[in-house]
């Protein structure tokens, strides 16, 4: 089967062995895995992390890609959530190889039926993005359906993969007054049509601009970039026992400063349910159907940003170094071998 890989780790993307394509035996399904063909994947953050930080080589190639839309051509002798045919999409296991490769196996546990009315490209947008901001505002923060009144959420970063889901869940789905922050105008002018009842700019002191539209203090922030940077300020926006919730990386995070008011820490990784195989592991197949039903239904919409055209080595790079530059709005999306 066609893959596109990596054989040597770190390599800038510039660099045309960055990530190659490579011909790759096809995988055999384990007992509740699902063999999918895939259709198109989307590239996030993490697919560049990894190529950066794993260790890959010639004879140990690594596939990268945790975003897929597919269609199921095998199953494992346990499945049961699935049958051969069956459109879905999904964010895989980062213990596993990943999607950029014409057939991948993945557990149908962290799997869900492909929206119907969204192509194989603007459904393969939504996975990864979509499991993040619904465990951050659902499980992580404990926000309920419909509620939050009186409350608000401060969005860290509102016009990326994750915030673009994050705006209209918590828009649509609860009564929280959100607030998303962008700096560019093309961001801005995206977030706003997402939902946010404020957009405000993280190049800016952030206390003196929700000041400008009558917010004294945040009840709820979600961080999804440069947390390390914006702490001191998170710390000032939020009201006492307010919540504090991340996904990025910083190097170093002082946490003594939120005591004072009590404040709570939450972390999200969307991986944690498969790389642990944990006991509510199929909530992940649960909340794709139920995003798959609400954009079905209108209540949710796609946040495809742009399309690079064919699944390959050359496509892919372009889509790393988008990435890696900072300046994407919603998801990059590729499609088909």
């Amino acid at each position: 089967m066609k893959a596109v890989v990596y054989t040597q780790q770190a390599l800038p993307i510039e660099d045309p062995q960055s990530l190659i394509d490579m011909d790759l035996p096809i995988p055999t399904p384990g007992p509740r895995d699902l063999l999918i063909e895939v259709k198109a994947i989307s590239v996030n953050p993490v697919d560049t992390k990894v190529r950066v930080r794993a260790a890959a080589s010639a004879s140990e190639p690594k596939v990268l890609g945790w975003d897929a839309v597919g269609i199921v051509r095998g199953v494992g002798s346990d499945v049961t959530l699935f049958k051969t045919g069956d459109e879905v999409f999904y964010a895989g296991s980062i213990a596993r190889p990943g999607s950029y490769s014409e057939f991948h196996v993945v557990d149908e546990r962290i799997v869900g039926l492909k929206p119907q009315s969204l192509d194989n490209a603007h459904a393969a947008a939504l996975p990864l993005t979509s499991i993040t901001a619904w465990e951050l505002l659902f499980d992580r923060l404990g926000v309920a359906e419909g509620g939050g009144e009186g409350d608000s959420l401060l969005i860290i970063g509102a016009g990326g993969g994750v915030g673009s889901i994050l705006v209209q869940l918590a828009r649509k789905l609860t009564k929280l007054t959100v607030i998303g922050t962008a700096s560019r105008d093309q961001t801005r002018e995206w977030v706003k049509t997402l939902g946010a009842h404020h957009v405000i700019d993280h190049g800016q002191p952030l206390v003196a601009q929700l000041e400008k539209i009558g917010v004294s203090e945040v009840s709820h922030v979600i961080s999804l970039t440069h947390t390390g940077s914006y702490l001191p300020q998170l710390i000032e926006a939020l009201r006492p026992q307010g919540q504090l919730a991340l996904i990025d990386d910083p190097e170093s995070l002082d946490v003594m400063p939120l005591k004072r008011k009590s404040l709570s820490l939450h972390w999200e990784l969307m991986f944690t349910r498969s790389l642990f195989e944990t006991p509510d592991m199929i909530e992940q197949h649960r909340l794709l159907n139920r995003v798959a039903k609400l954009i079905d239904q209108g209540v949710l919409k796609t946040t495809l940003g742009e399309h690079f055209g064919a699944i390959n080595a050359e496509n892919l790079r372009r889509a790393h170094a988008l990435i890696e530059s900072g300046k994407a709005t919603g998801k990059i999306v590729l499609e088909g071998f």
